[in-house]
């Protein structure tokens, strides 16, 4: 008969009351970053209604399998077996949402997921050699690279709260006249009239009237306050899901005023089983392989920390083999979401800081929080809820949301010593500097071969590039465990 004080608080089994409490408790903490990427992404796509609210059930339902895989573990070889929560990384946003600029639709996607199998792959293979690759990626490597995918994913929360620059929410739509005259202008040519020059477009010159409308900036201004009301007066869950609740806020508002509709919602299924392969089969590009490979290698870095760091705060000593078995989930967890339409995945560090902050040790907690996760994504209708919620309302979770992301950056680097190596100065300058490029000139790439442009047009991989590069000219390469950790411990935002 085994003594229950001997079984380690990692793997103590609650009562299932109380672990059902405690799951809930995980899911809400990472609710919101959960089901942000798939709207990003789907709508970057310009993908249906109907499509976006998949991706969403899709997201949840892989989000549930993989935090089993991770904390639950299979054999000796597959999971860290620590109370984790897995979700889509911020860090292959970027990327994605270049891929889909440059093809929207259902082949767009098809290529996406693409090069999420083949990158989840390859990050397989990598797992057990990580170790070897960590001396590439210390703070100031991964502190940058985080900034950099901030600022970038800025760009997004901004155009939710005004508008996107292209499309039916441009600032600027063509004067109805103007496209009246080239049409007649078109019909004299068919008659035998002057030839309309092939290619001939009007620019926009008209102000759109929805574009930056003030109601839906107030909005977006109400969900900004209440979240940072919430974040400064709330305690315990509640501070933890600020933007959770302001998000509900700003729903609550977009109804009342009749901004918000439930048709999709009302039309949805109350149970539908997630379907791998939705939109085809998957087109592996290797060139878009390559590209998300380099965002895989960093998010494994981040993992690792995080692994090392949740194993102090847990009192469970990582072992090399351990840390293998969980870098092996993020490679496996990928290729799943990629399977099932969905995206890359690694551990939530809001999840590993509420671990500290609960002092509920349990693996089996997250577990259950997985299950809950596999639930939501079987519910249709809640894909379509979350599809349904306005972007300007998003707009003001979205400026807080990849904020974080870039002040997350900071803290990191605020572990970095600037002061006696003045070279790591020119390490985050240049490299934020590549980061800028696409974002402020975005047409820069026009006589580059295509064959590169998926690589080049994201700022997140020419700041990767230009980071390892620059720290590996000025500081040499070696790795050191405890700023590994150090770093871990400041990643709770993304």
């Amino acid at each position: 008969m085994s003594d229950a004080s001997s079984i380690h608080p990692v793997d103590e089994r609650l009562p299932t009351g109380r672990l059902a409490t405690l799951g809930i408790q995980h899911v809400l903490v990472m609710y919101g970053g959960a089901v942000a990427v798939p709207l990003i992404v789907g709508r970057a796509l310009q993908l249906s209604p109907q499509d976006v609210a998949f991706l969403i059930s899709a997201d949840l339902f892989v989000c549930g399998i993989v935090t089993i895989i991770q904390s639950l573990g299979f054999g000796r070889h597959v999971g860290i077996r620590l109370p984790v929560m897995m979700g889509v990384t911020f860090a292959s946003v970027g990327p994605m949402v270049s891929m889909a600029n440059a093809v929207p639709g259902i082949e767009g996607a098809r290529m996406i997921f693409g090069a999420i199998i083949g990158a989840g792959f390859i990050a397989l293979l990598l797992a057990p050699v990580m170790g070897r690759l960590l001396r590439f990626f210390p703070p100031i490597v991964t502190g940058t690279i985080i900034l950099v995918i901030g600022v970038s994913l800025m760009r997004v929360g901004i155009n939710w709260i005004f508008g996107n620059p292209f499309g039916p929410t441009a600032p600027k739509l063509v004067d109805p006249a103007h496209s009246e005259w080239l049409a007649q202008m078109k019909t004299l040519a068919e008659a035998g009239g002057p030839a309309v020059p092939d290619g001939l477009a009007l620019a926009p010159s008209v102000p759109n009237p929805i574009y930056a409308e003030p109601g839906h900036i107030a909005l977006s201004a109400l969900v900004l306050v209440s979240i940072l009301l919430i974040a400064r007066f709330g305690r315990g869950l509640i501070s933890n899901i600020a933007v959770l609740c302001g998000v509900i806020i700003g729903c609550l508002a977009a109804s009342i005023l009749g901004m918000m509709h439930f048709d999709r919602v009302s039309d949805a299924g109350w149970f539908a089983v997630v379907t791998p392969l939705h939109f085809g089969m998957p087109i592996f590009d290797p060139v878009l392989i390559a590209t998300m490979t380099l965002v895989m290698i960093v998010v494994m870095i981040e993992s690792t920390g995080m692994f090392l760091a949740l194993g102090e705060i847990t009192g469970r000593q990582v072992s090399q083999q351990q840390l293998t078995a969980g870098l092996r989930v993020d490679g496996i967890g990928t290729m799943i979401g990629g399977l099932f339409n969905t995206f890359p995945y690694t551990s939530f560090s809001q999840n590993v800081g509420l671990v500290g902050v609960t002092g509920v040790k349990s693996r089996h907690v997250c577990v259950a929080g997985g299950v809950i996760m596999i639930v939501l994504g079987l519910i249709p209708k809640m894909g379509a809820l979350v599809e349904a919620v306005p972007t300007f309302v998003l707009g003001g979770a979205g400026l807080v949301m990849f904020g974080m992301v870039a002040a997350t950056g900071v803290r990191i680097l605020s572990t970095v010593d600037f002061k006696s190596s003045r070279n790591n100065l020119f390490i985050v300058a240049v490299s934020v500097g590549f980061g800028l490029i696409p974002l402020l000139a975005p047409n820069y790439l026009m006589w580059m071969p295509h064959a590169i442009h998926p690589i080049i047009e994201s700022g997140i991989v020419l700041a990767s590039i230009a980071a390892v590069v620059l720290n590996a000219f000025f500081n040499g390469v070696r790795f050191e465990q405890a700023s590994a950790i150090d770093a871990a411990r400041l990643a709770d935002s993304h």
